[in-house]
């Protein structure tokens, strides 16, 4: 029979030419209960059956929020479930945030919400109607046993998934339990807002997110650190005690009526990935393959669209593994985005004492954007009064886009926000730079961001990454630094251009990148050095020599002499590099540093040596120029550098002088585990500029000029640096001004090059 495939020993399933004729669903959310729906409709003579162990009106939680992007695939799937849901909604625009005794409301949002109870009896009633087998109050078998009898088995069995566990060797989860306690309640009355309410106790700091479901209740979310929730002492509380501390801490809120519970318990939110969603007949949905924090209300719209997903694969696809290979392929990438906005959303939250002290307005908007999904621009669309009030209070002229701000750092100031990104070009020759270098670093400063960095210089021929790279350690060097800097001045005025001063340390004596990044030379290798001799990659790379502290004297010196170069060659800004595993960077990682003497040890120890390195650059740097450090702020890897470390990093440099953080991550051990995704480093730059105080440069996936402005209005970076964009475009930053119709001192063209300032037409004119 086309499509299925009939188990041994299980009468043949009924429906010839069905993919999965016979279904068995685990699990009645939200989830399970439109699948088991949406897959008898697409073909009624299929068998579904659903196994519930709750009763039909035993529910948890109160509201369900649904974006319009799902209810337009409900929409196409199913008109009649739809329509049902349409009758019952909640819908408003607003969104307030309450901090300190003011409300600030931004509208056109968009919002739409029923309770979970009727959603249910909605499902219910329509799976009925089609002729879904429910079984409620009854424990489903394990997946193992149904898909000996059934061509599918659906697990939608919850964030607890006993499917999951079950097939843990072959799903591999990974469960990250966070460190904020929540708890579901309810208010009988209707918020006329999407309301984020911010109370600041004894205890700490606690946050309520409440929305209406119906005419005459809302949901009430309580949310805190859990140090502040024991020191509440809300641990010991039991149901009653816990309404009457939530309607005391957040009573103006709820204009002291009561809130209501429906055996709710405190708990911390837990993310669940797999690494594989199916297995043989067996598919996760839902919380049980994935889940994403509530505070971008998401875990019954992932479940509804993986439901859709999943019936869209099982029409498309004559048999079962290639329909389950094609839903997880096809949901794995939005899962992935929505997890990651959730992520950044929930992080915001931890560190809520973070933002805590700024304007009220830069507080709101920094709340607001705390995804990245909501951006400057899409909220200027939403609501363009908001946006000009946040940056009236952060003093950004009208019209004016944050990103084209002045920003001073000593006696340098910069005309906008953006940073060309220091990349390595591997093209100098015995360490001097020519005519490539000219023409690239020319090119960009022509293209307008503010600050241009040459890539990492090296201070000495045994410190540099490969062969290409770049040196200041001869008298070649500097003459033709002078050059480059001098076209900078002369054909880009109001551009600064500085330079990264690093040494390539454990990660030095390798090729070019485009010949195998990270990988040693196949002839002329050069002895490496490192704080403690382990190899970047045992047995490919080489074991460095472990300096001795003469060694690391002699190494200051040489970036003194490279710093006092630089100056002469004319660079405005000059950058020491504690990063990405290079030698300083070395000494800071406790998974790099091994010593056993004044060196190694605890984070004073491992610190110490880079802060003499800075020490006595900072002493030969001239005194009106910045200095800035980069530096690795997680290290990505188990018992490696922490984001308090980076904090203490940071702190640490900002003692002794440096002007702005450079704050990056990771490329430290070849072992790491990034967390990539749009913007995904700038969470660390955002804590150390709150924490230390001191100005921070963004980098990472930063790569929409919506991005730039984004982080520098609400507060998270003062400088944004871009690489891969710049690649692209060299003009980037002036073509973001084009873009964004701004003409002022913060995008400056070249006279030569005025006449592009508008993008060309493009077909035929009338």
């Amino acid at each position: 029979m086309a499509g299925t495939v009939t188990p041994a020993g299980a009468a043949a399933p009924t429906g010839a030419g069905i993919t999965a004729a016979r279904v068995a669903v685990i699990g009645g959310g939200p989830g399970g209960l439109y699948a088991a729906a949406l897959l008898k409709r697409l073909a009624p003579e299929r068998e579904v059956t659903l196994w519930e162990r709750n009763a039909p009106d035993d529910t948890f939680g109160f509201g369900v929020v649904l974006s319009d992007e799902t209810l337009g695939g409900i929409e196409s799937a199913d008109a009649d479930v739809h329509a049902a849901l349409c009758r019952e909604f909640v819908r408003w625009d607003d969104i307030d945030v309450v901090h300190r005794g003011t409300t600030l409301r931004s509208g056109g949002h968009g919002f739409a919400a029923l309770g979970r109870r009727r959603l249910l009896e909605i499902l219910h009633e329509r799976c009925h109607g089609l002729g879904v087998r429910l079984r409620f109050r009854t424990e489903a078998p394990p997946a193992a046993e149904l898909a000996r009898t059934h061509d599918l088995v659906i697990a939608a069995d919850g964030v607890h998934s006993r499917t999951r566990e079950a097939h843990a060797d072959h799903f591999r989860p990974v469960l990250t339990t966070h460190r904020c306690r929540y708890i579901w309640l309810s208010a009988d009355f209707a918020f006329d807002a999407f309301r984020f309410e911010i109370a600041e106790t004894e205890h700490g700091l606690m946050q309520l997110h409440g929305y209406p479901y119906r005419h005459d209740a809302s949901t009430v979310i309580v949310e805190m650190r859990e140090e502040v929730w024991r020191r509440a002492g809300l641990d010991r509380c039991d149901e009653e005690g816990t309404l009457a501390a939530c309607g005391k801490y957040f009573a103006d809120a709820l204009g002291g009526r009561p809130l209501r519970s429906n055996l709710s318990a405190w708990t911390a939110f837990r993310t669940v990935v797999n690494e594989r969603w199916h297995h043989g007949r067996t598919v996760l949905l839902g919380d049980a393959a994935h889940t994403a924090h509530f505070s971008i209300g998401s875990g019954t719209k992932l479940a509804v669209e993986d439901a859709l997903a999943l019936a869209q694969a099982l029409e498309r696809h004559p048999d079962v593994p290639g329909a389950l290979a094609a839903y997880e392929a096809e949901r794995r990438p939005a899962v992935a985005s929505t997890q990651r906005a959730a992520r950044a959303s929930l992080e915001w939250f931890e560190d809520l004492a973070v933002h805590a002290d700024q304007p009220p307005r830069r507080f709101a908007f920094n709340l607001l954007t705390r995804s990245r999904r909501v951006t400057h621009g899409n909220l200027r669309l939403r609501d363009p009064g908001f946006v000009a009030s946040v940056e009236d209070e952060a003093g950004v002229p009208p019209g004016t886009p944050p990103m084209f701000t002045p920003f001073r750092l000593r006696g340098l100031t910069l005309r906008n926000r953006v940073v060309v990104s220091p990349m390595d070009m591997y093209s100098a020759v015995d360490g001097t730079p020519g005519d490539f270098h000219l023409v690239h670093l020319g090119a960009r400063a022509l293209g307008g961001a503010g600050l241009v960095m040459a890539e990492m210089v090296c201070v000495s021929e045994r410190g540099r990454i490969t062969p290409g790279c770049s040196g200041m350690y001869a008298p070649e060097h500097e003459r033709a630094w002078s050059r480059i800097t001098g076209f900078v001045h002369d054909q880009a005025p109001g551009t600064a251009i500085g330079l990264q001063l690093g040494h390539a340390g454990r990660k030095g004596s390798t090729r070019r990148m485009w010949e195998g990044i990270d990988q040693p030379l196949p002839d002329g290798n050069w002895p490496v050095v490192a704080p403690s001799a382990l190899p970047y990659r045992p047995g490919v790379n080489q074991t460095p020599h472990a300096l001795s502290v003469a060694e690391m004297t002699s190494i200051r010196d040489e970036f003194v002499r490279s710093a006092e170069a630089a100056a002469r060659a004319g660079f405005d800004l000059l950058e020491l590099h504690c990063a990405h595993g290079y030698l300083l960077s070395g000494f800071l990682s406790p998974l790099t540093n091994h010593r056993d003497d004044a060196y190694g040890g605890g984070l004073e120890g491992r610190l110490r040596y880079p802060l003499e390195v800075f020490d006595a650059v900072r002493a030969a740097w001239p005194a009106d120029r910045p200095m800035t450090v980069r530096v690795s702020a997680t290290d990505w890897a188990d018992g490696g550098t922490t984001a308090e470390d980076a904090v203490a990093v940071a702190r640490a440099f900002a003692g002794h002088g440096a002007d702005a953080l450079d704050v990056s991550t990771g490329q430290v051990v070849a072992d790491e585990r990034p967390a990539f995704g749009r913007s995904y480093q700038t969470p660390f730059a955002d804590r150390i500029r709150h924490e230390v105080g001191i100005p921070v440069i963004a980098v990472g996936a930063i790569s929409s000029w919506d991005d730039v402005n984004s982080l520098i209005l609400a507060g998270r970076a003062d400088l944004c640096a871009l690489g891969r964009p710049h690649l692209y475009d060299p003009h980037w930053t002036l073509h973001a001004a084009a873009e964004q119709e701004y003409t002022g001192p913060g995008a400056v063209w070249a006279a030569p090059y005025r006449a592009g300032s508008r993008r060309p037409p493009t077909g035929r004119g009338a």
